[in-house]
């Protein structure tokens, strides 16, 4: 027997020429689809950015339990490259810091989790050069 699919549902409307929203459940994002750019919303390749970050979050969330892994905190500091012909992100860097005391054998082992289960992650990962490194928070 398998298990039914997850599905996601998201509606985005173009609100003018200076931006959209994006809905879901009962949140909203203003985005940035202003051909100009605006300061005050995500564009579409920083939203890529940020959920490949979230994925890579709520992967450490979801593990860190089953792993008996204690931590404090997490930040993911991601970075993009564009390239434009074809217009594609041609790679993306990331750098997962982990506040937290458990040894660097653990660490390897959650950043191998996080590669290995986040959907998001393994959406992006064929076609883009997709690399980073999961590290101890500096003072930990």
């Amino acid at each position: 027997m398998s298990n039914p699919k997850m599905t996601f549902h998201v509606v985005t409307v173009r609100l003018d020429a200076h931006g959209s929203v994006s809905r879901c459940k009962a949140a909203d994002i203003t985005l940035d689809t202003d051909l100009a750019g605006r300061a005050d919303a995500f564009n579409p390749a920083e939203l890529l950015l940020a959920a490949l970050s979230a994925c890579i979050i709520k992967g450490i969330e979801r593990v860190a339990p089953t792993l008996k892994f204690s931590l404090r905190g997490v930040e993911v500091r991601m970075q993009g490259v564009r390239q434009d012909v074809p217009p594609k992100m041609e790679s993306i860097s990331y750098e997962i810091i982990v506040d937290t005391d458990e040894v660097d054998r653990r660490l390897e082992l959650l950043h191998d989790n996080v590669k290995k289960y986040g959907t998001v992650f393994n959406t992006i990962a064929p076609g883009t050069d997709l690399a980073g490194i999961l590290r101890r928070k500096d003072g930990t």
